[in-house]
């Protein structure tokens, strides 16, 4: 399938916030829409979600890529959690207004993964039929702890946790029990020998394009089993 190029779009995230950049790739027919959050030290035109949009819309998947306010800022510092999870909402509501007939996933890297939950636990994100996580940061490196999940127990629609097995930001023997208490709400798929940029060695003999395309059909597969 020819993906087109991402239509350029500006989102109002509150009078207070103002306008942040983002990125539309609309969904072939029936296809769902995932609106898809960076990570915290890259945007939204990182190679990364960049490769991981074009490759969903081949499967016929839309994405809407957006800035957090700080990084259409130029900031370092993330922004607070209320900002964050205010720029979510902004692109949910976007994304459903752009593709009214679609489904409607939610989710992103690290940071933005974890952000889009927790709006996600406070108050449903409309339309929202699923969360996927590129990366769920459980803790920061060196700093084992399961706090940062304390808020998945509030969200009750299907999860897709998409983890590498070396990942400094989730130790598999503090994440999966955490998975097992979500029951089936949550989906595991493990990027064996991947660590928090779903990075492998090269005695693996995957190529990074091997790896991503691992990833897209992981949520392709998980949204067959949920829709």
């Amino acid at each position: 399938m020819t993906v087109p190029a991402a239509q350029p779009l500006e989102l109002d995230v509150g009078e207070s916030i103002g306008l942040v950049s983002a990125l539309y790739l609309p969904p072939a027919d029936g296809g769902p829409v995932l609106v898809l959050a960076h990570g915290a030290g890259a945007g939204m035109r990182h190679p990364f979600l960049a490769h991981i949009a074009e490759r969903l819309g081949e499967r016929g998947i839309g994405t809407l890529r957006y800035q957090f306010p700080y990084m259409e800022a130029k900031a370092k510092r993330p922004d607070p959690p209320a900002i964050a999870e205010a720029a979510v909402r902004a692109a949910v509501a976007a994304a459903g207004r752009l593709a009214p007939a679609s489904a409607l996933l939610a989710g992103g890297k690290s940071f933005g993964g974890r952000m889009t939950s927790n709006a996600q636990a406070k108050q449903p994100l409309p339309r929202v039929r699923g969360l996927v996580f590129l990366g769920f940061p459980l803790h920061p490196p060196g700093q084992p702890g399961i706090q940062r999940a304390e808020h998945l127990d509030a969200v009750q629609i299907p999860m897709l946790f998409l983890q590498g097995s070396r990942d400094q930001f989730a130790r598999l023997d503090l994440l999966q029990p955490v998975l097992q208490r979500l029951g089936a709400r949550s989906t595991l798929r493990l990027v064996e020998d991947g660590d928090h940029s779903f990075k492998v060695p090269k005695r693996t003999g995957q190529t990074d394009a091997d790896v991503l395309n691992g990833l897209v059909e992981g949520i392709v597969v998980w949204w067959g089993e949920i829709a």
